[in-house]
């Protein structure tokens, strides 16, 4: 007989799944080997196109419902995110067979107190990131046709192409895989507050 390792408390509990969901996002960002701290992110292109990319977790509000990245604003996902004021994030654990999906406003932060004090928290190597000429996506004559600021220099010239995007969750979407069952739940926020239901896995 095959021995399974007990089922977890929020199998059967819808409000305990919502606290499971965003217990995991809140601890995405300082987990760096776990798969909510580099989610997907989904936007759409002007073409009506489907685009979808790594990012990373910053931060993530239970209380407010938010999610936080940072992106570089020169980038493809910036103008995406600014002409459609939306985007959804995906995260698949296989330790814990938990898949999490989240869609929502989102909103560009470049020059205000937001975007100030994600720059001002962001490391030396990340820095760095948004100092590199040309902008993201540029066509490149040979692989290594770009330039990068070394560490140390004045970085603060790279402050200008930094961008925090924050995502205001509205569509949450919770997916448990297991042998006896899955379990998979959903919730929409209104005006009241979340409501959720369970979902066919």
């Amino acid at each position: 007989m095959t021995a399974f390792a007990p089922l977890p408390a929020f199998y059967d509990d819808l409000d305990a799944s919502f606290l499971e969901l965003w217990r995991l996002l809140h601890e995405g960002p300082a987990l760096r080997r776990n798969a909510f701290h580099m989610p997907a992110l989904a936007t759409v292109d002007a073409g009506g196109h489907p685009q979808v990319r790594t990012v990373v977790l910053r931060e993530a509000d239970p209380a407010a419902g938010t999610l936080r990245f940072h992106c570089d604003r020169r980038s493809a996902k910036a103008g995406e995110i600014a002409a459609t004021g939306r985007a959804a994030l995906h995260g698949y654990d296989t330790a814990s067979k938990i898949q999490i999906r989240v869609s929502g406003p989102a909103r560009l932060h470049t020059d205000d107190a937001v975007a100030e004090a994600a720059w001002a928290a962001s490391r030396v190597m990340s820095r760095t990131c948004y100092g590199i000429a040309p902008a993201p996506g540029t066509a490149l004559p040979a692989g290594d046709a770009y330039t990068q600021p070394e560490d140390g220099a004045d970085l603060d010239l790279a402050r200008p192409n930094f961008c925090a995007v924050v995502v205001t969750a509205t569509r949450l979407d919770f997916l448990f895989l297991d042998r006896r069952g899955h379990r998979r739940a959903g919730w929409e926020r209104g005006a009241a507050g979340w409501t959720g239901a369970w979902l066919a896995p």
